[in-house]
C-alpha cells in the first residue's frame, strides 16, 4: 500500500493536484519527513489551493490519537512551508479501506506542539523510553528495529544468560 505513495510523483485528476511522497519540515517544531500524500484543491474563489495531507496506514483506526497526531504534525510542517492554515487531512486505513476527515482543532495542534516538545526533550536528555509491546506492534513497520518483546522485558543480562545455559 505505501509502494505507491512513497514514489514522488505528481498527477492532476479533474481539479485537484496529487503530489505523492512530498519532504516536509518545520523548522519550528525541529520536524521533517514526507507526507504521504497531499491534495491541492482549489479554494472557493478558484484564486489558491488548499493542501489537504493524507496519511495511509496499514491497519485500522486506533483508540489513541496517535496518527492523528503524526497526521497533524504533516499539517503543521506543511503550513510553515507554505504560509497557509490548513484546517483538515485525511487519514486512510487499509484494513478498513475507508478514508477520515480529521479536523486540525486547537486542541490535536497543541496536543502535536507538545509531543514534538517531548520528542526533543528525549532527545536532549539521549533518552529512549522502552518499548513497550503491545499487539499494535506486530503491524509495526519498526518492529524490527524497536524490537519491543526484547527491549521492554524487565530482566538482566546475567539471569537471562543463567536461564538460556540452564536449558542445555
Amino acid at each position: 500500500m505505501h509502494e505507491r505513495v512513497h514514489q514522488e510523483c505528481v498527477e492532476v485528476l479533474k481539479d485537484v493536484r496529487i503530489e505523492r511522497g512530498v519532504a516536509i519540515h518545520s523548522f519550528e517544531l525541529g520536524l521533517s519527513g514526507k507526507a504521504d500524500v497531499v491534495e491541492f484543491h482549489r479554494t472557493s474563489d478558484g484564486k489558491n489551493l488548499m493542501a489537504f495531507p493524507i496519511d495511509y496506514k496499514h491497519g485500522k483506526p486506533k483508540a489513541s490519537d496517535c496518527d492523528k497526531v503524526q497526521l497533524c504534525a504533516q499539517a503543521l510542517c506543511l503550513e510553515e512551508m507554505l504560509n497557509v492554515k490548513i484546517p483538515a487531512g485525511a487519514l486512510f486505513y487499509g484494513k478498513t479501506k475507508h478514508r477520515s476527515n480529521i479536523q486540525f482543532d486547537e486542541a490535536l495542534r497543541q496536543e502535536t506542539k507538545e509531543t514534538a516538545k517531548q520528542l526533543h526533550s528525549f532527545i536532549q536528555k539521549g533518552h529512549t523510553p522502552a518499548p513497550v509491546y503491545t499487539p499494535k506492534c506486530k503491524s509495526c513497520s519498526l518492529i524490527d528495529e524497536c524490537l519491543p518483546r526484547t527491549m521492554g522485558r524487565k530482566i538482566s543480562v546475567r539471569k537471562y544468560l543463567a536461564k538460556e545455559i540452564g536449558k542445555e
